[in-house]
């Protein structure tokens, strides 16, 4: 008897590994199997509803990197974007978790209205931040004149200059609180100990931050950076609000000048420019986890 349920044991975990096979098949014909089409279509003439296309080579791609002004204005409006965002939500998340990590009735409640924009949709955000920018009658313009500065009003999204660094505003406001939770998880896991340690040692604040805070909060700055660098490349629906559809020059982000080729039925261009967008995602991601130390204290 005992030999025979020691055969069925080991079998057993080979058997398990057949559980996820239906995921993992559902997730290749829905995810994998698009990815490659793309790398198919990057390569062709297709205009998405023709049944045959025109194999172009590289042309594609070799335009994108020489010949497309649109394309370089929406990667350097991208990477603006990207960059004010990351650098000013990292710091406003992390100052705002080192003052609400302390588990009382009001930090708890502070991180919960910190938090409460990220459950609001993209749509409802950018609505509320059009009115907010609205020249003239808008939030910010009354605020100006209220404090004497009435002839001090920018033209906020109508500015091509300047445009992408309002853009920002909106996005650090939506996502700094849902980011202050993920800063505040990792300084609670940091253990206290060695704060006292070190405290005992005669280091002071700033020191205890530098050579025991940031260090183990590396893991959790590289879910932010990461988290906020693929949520800047995705901003799609809030600059449709924003800036209407198509958005403006100065709110024309990769994420926008692929759908726009898409609609112009330039589907193997637009699968092109796809492409080059996942390379940059995948750029950046990894050149902040090689800064961050891999993620790793």
């Amino acid at each position: 008897m005992s030999s025979t349920r020691s055969g069925r044991d080991r079998r057993r975990p080979g058997l398990v590994w057949l559980f996820p096979l239906p995921a993992l098949a559902l997730s290749g014909f829905l995810f994998l199997y698009p990815v490659l089409q793309s790398f198919r279509y990057a390569l062709t003439d297709w205009d998405g509803y023709s049944a045959s296309y025109r194999d172009v080579g590289p042309a594609n791609l070799v335009r994108l990197a020489t010949g497309d002004d649109l394309f370089h204005h929406a990667a350097a409006n991208t990477f603006r974007l990207t960059a004010a965002v990351v650098l000013v939500q990292t710091a406003l998340a992390l100052l705002l978790a080192l003052l609400l990590v302390r588990t009382t009735p009001m930090s708890v409640l502070l991180r919960a209205l910190f938090f409460l924009p990220a459950v609001l949709s993209s749509v409802s955000v950018a609505f509320v931040w059009r009115f907010v920018y609205e020249p003239g009658g808008g939030l910010l313009d009354t605020a100006l004149r209220a404090v004497g500065l009435g002839g001090v009003q920018p033209l906020y999204l109508g500015d091509p200059g300047h445009a992408v660094l309002w853009l920002a505003l909106t996005q650090v406001w939506f996502h700094a609180g849902q980011m202050t939770v993920v800063f505040v998880a990792g300084l609670q896991a940091i253990p206290r100990e060695y704060h006292e340690a070190a405290a005992l040692d005669g280091a002071g604040r700033l020191a205890r931050f530098r050579h025991v805070t940031w260090p183990l909060l590396a893991p959790a700055a590289a879910i932010v950076a990461a988290y906020t660098t693929v949520q800047s490349f995705k901003a799609f629906d809030l600059v449709l609000g924003l800036g209407g559809n198509p958005p403006g020059p100065g709110l024309d982000l990769l994420s926008t000048r692929i759908y726009t080729t898409f609609s112009d039925d330039r589907f193997g261009y637009a699968a092109a420019e796809s492409l080059v967008f996942m390379a940059f995602v995948l750029l950046l991601t990894w050149v902040q986890r090689r800064a961050l130390g891999g993620g790793q204290p």
